[in-house]
């Protein structure tokens, strides 16, 4: 994991919770954490982490990842072990 990706993850872990994470930067994360990432229907994402599965919407057309997406992000991956 780059200094870019624990800035991002950081950001996540962020209390309050930011407005300011753009999406791509938090799927370059996921990747660098190994988890598996596939397009679902429409702008869903399918997200598989430590044996832990998510889907998440990905924003469009604006590229920040809203405050909702971004608190679910973080419970997937609390749950998937990872810690800040």
């Amino acid at each position: 994991m780059n200094a870019k990706h624990k800035r991002t993850l950081a950001s996540i872990f962020h209390e309050p919770v930011r407005s300011d994470v753009k999406w791509n930067d938090v799927e370059k994360l996921l990747k660098a954490l190994g988890a598996e990432i596939s397009e679902g229907r429409g702008s869903r994402v399918r997200v598989a982490l430590k044996g832990v599965r998510a889907v998440f919407h990905c924003p469009h057309p604006q590229k920040v990842t809203d405050k909702g997406a971004l608190k679910s992000v973080k419970r997937f991956l609390i749950t998937a072990g990872v810690k800040k």
